[in-house]
């Protein structure tokens, strides 16, 4: 599976922050069964690792490790069973050590710079971070302009509100979006309810 894949799968990724284990299992599960497989949880806290071990053991999810910042991340997110790597930003050796990993990876960016190194290391597929505070829509519609051949997941104050705007431009595949995943206890229901809505954006 391809990062463009993964990014075609569902319009929203949920950005997960999983601060107690036992959350991780339910959340995966009542995120799948709403209708958003592909769930990246963020290496923010502790329980993160653990957490993409418990995600991979619900049947249809797709797990990968987000905040992603260096090799020895890097490293532990293949360990604990990620399938497929997302960083906040780009550089040269956390690029390289994931084309030598063979792993999706789906690196942030910013500006015009940060698509040029990225092209440079043969990506073209990057998670637009932070969206909102980088400038919004008409920062990416411009950024888009010379870089064609790229496709973006806007990420960073993106909401229910707002995504259908992102997604109706062209090279954005989908949107990351941390307001399917609420923090603390997890409300099956309530989770599942709120990924069947991002889940519908698509059509």
């Amino acid at each position: 599976m391809t990062i463009a894949d993964i990014m075609q799968t569902a319009p929203v990724i949920p950005v997960i922050v999983v601060d107690q284990l036992e959350q991780a299992e339910p959340l995966a599960r009542a995120l799948v069964a709403g209708g958003l497989p592909v769930l990246e949880v963020t290496l923010r806290t502790p329980a993160a690792l653990d957490a993409i071990r418990a995600m991979r053991k619900v049947e249809g999810a797709i797990v990968g490790a987000g905040t992603v910042t260096n090799q020895q991340d890097l490293a532990d997110a293949i360990e604990a069973g990620s399938q497929f790597i997302v960083s906040p930003g780009l550089t040269e050796p956390l690029g390289r050590a994931a084309i030598r990993e063979r792993i999706p990876f789906l690196p942030g960016i910013a500006n015009a710079g940060d698509i040029m190194r990225g092209l440079d290391l043969g990506f073209t597929h990057f998670k637009f971070f932070p969206a909102m505070a980088s400038g919004g829509l008409p920062a990416l519609k411009a950024l888009a302009g010379p870089f064609g051949q790229c496709r973006f997941c806007p990420t960073g104050g993106v909401s229910l509100a707002n995504a259908p705007e992102w997604l109706a431009f062209d090279p954005v595949l989908c949107v990351g979006g941390s307001w399917v995943a609420p923090s603390g206890v997890v409300d099956e229901p309530a989770v599942e309810e709120l990924a069947r809505e991002a889940a519908a954006l698509a059509g």
